[in-house]
């Protein structure tokens, strides 16, 4: 059996299955099983496999074909140009990257940054700033014992246990009034009753927890929002990830939650994607130009 072989065998078994992305999933699981890069596939289709890995190529496309996410195969996921283990933790997303980049605007100019990442999950929004700011600290806030896990093991992988650190913790209830100059989080907001539709990628293999906003997918905002003004130190701001159409809501809440002023970013789609939340004043937020 060869690379070329298996490539199309591969493409053809998970278009068969309705998996519209059939050929670029069938490299990388081939990329995977194979342990070569895509360079050798494609220039040289013609070489041999080992019977042990044309077997776990076979079941990596079985479990594809049953609608387990690449990444989710793989074990691990490309964020922000980093490597991150996954887990039991939502599987981040390119678009999550949004709130990483407003967030990166409004740190510049600022040193020493003290930031909570609420929700932390596999710990890419707050890792990701960190890799971005060598003078900065971060804590990772999670209910979950072995998200906590993860995100431990990604900040170890990246070099940032020395300015990273992580605990459980309700939100923000355990933290002391002062702690942030940021917070950052990607909270559930689907709606419960709206889990049942998502695609199966989501739906079977992400956390329910890390999807779950209660019925009305707002339930982790009341509590983000109602202790931001508390947490965060006088000029503080928190960027949020936000749902599709809950920006009204949202900010809202914010507002109520002594937001002085609160701002809107858009995906590359077009979406608005997050959130900004400014508590210092008029200036806090104006020095970077965000949502359109």
């Amino acid at each position: 059996m060869t690379l070329g072989a298996l490539q199309r065998s591969g493409r053809e078994r998970l278009a068969a299955a309705g998996i519209p992305s059939a050929a670029l999933d069938a490299a990388l699981l081939l990329c995977h099983a194979a342990g070569v890069r895509r360079e050798i596939v494609m220039a040289y289709p013609e070489r041999a496999v080992t019977p042990g890995q044309a077997r776990a190529y076979d079941a990596a496309i079985r479990r594809r074909a049953a609608r387990e996410p690449v990444s989710r195969i793989l074990g691990r996921r490309e964020f922000w140009g980093l490597d991150f283990a996954l887990g039991p933790v939502l599987d981040p997303r390119p678009d999550t990257e949004t709130l990483v980049c407003a967030a990166l605007d409004w740190l510049a100019g600022r040193s020493g940054a003290r930031v909570v990442d609420l929700g932390t999950g596999s710990g890419c929004i707050l890792l990701s700033i960190l890799h971005e700011r060598p003078g900065d600290t971060g804590l990772g806030i999670d209910v979950s014992a072995p998200a906590l896990a993860v995100a431990r093991v990604n900040a170890r992988s990246l070099g940032l246990s020395d300015r990273a650190a992580f605990a459980g913790g309700d939100w923000s209830a355990g933290l002391a009034a002062g702690t942030a100059d940021l917070v950052v989080s990607n909270p559930p907001y689907i709606p419960s009753d709206d889990i049942v539709a998502l695609e199966p990628e989501v739906a079977l293999h992400d956390p329910l927890g890390a999807l779950d906003g209660g019925a009305d997918g707002l339930a982790a905002y009341r509590r983000i929002a109602g202790d931001l003004r508390r947490i965060l130190r006088p000029d503080g701001a928190a960027f949020l990830e936000i749902g599709a159409g809950q920006e009204d809501d949202v900010s809202a809440l914010l507002t109520a939650g002594g937001a002085r002023s609160v701002r809107r970013f858009r995906d590359l789609s077009g979406r608005v994607r997050c959130l900004g939340a400014f508590f210092g004043g008029a200036k806090a937020g104006d020095h970077f130009d965000v949502g359109k």
